[in-house]
């Protein structure tokens, strides 16, 4: 059972970390992206703290985090959209932003 779920979430992050890689053009596919990666590794902390008996404390700190690091990259996302109309990365200029 170990073996498979393991499995299972290596798969995930592989395919949410080359999904990351492609997508550099458009904003919003790479903060999902990231927010996938962001959930599988919660996944194995989960995982990991529950087969070591120990506090989830931790857990709730990392998924603050996760929250408030989506949240920042949805407040870029609509400054960037209202600023120059799209999400493409390749059209920003870090004078111009």
């Amino acid at each position: 059972m170990f073996d498979f779920f393991s499995c299972v979430i290596w798969c995930m992050f592989i395919s949410g970390l080359s999904v990351f890689c492609s997508m550099r053009k458009h904003l919003l596919l790479t903060l999902l992206s990231l927010e996938f990666l962001s959930m599988c590794l919660y996944i194995v902390l989960f995982s990991f703290l529950f087969f070591c008996s120990s506090s989830y404390y931790f857990l709730l700190v990392y998924l603050v985090f996760i929250v408030c690091e989506g949240a920042l990259g949805l407040g870029i996302l609509v400054s960037m959209i209202r600023s120059h109309g799209n999400d493409h990365i390749s059209g920003l200029s870090i004078l111009g932003w």
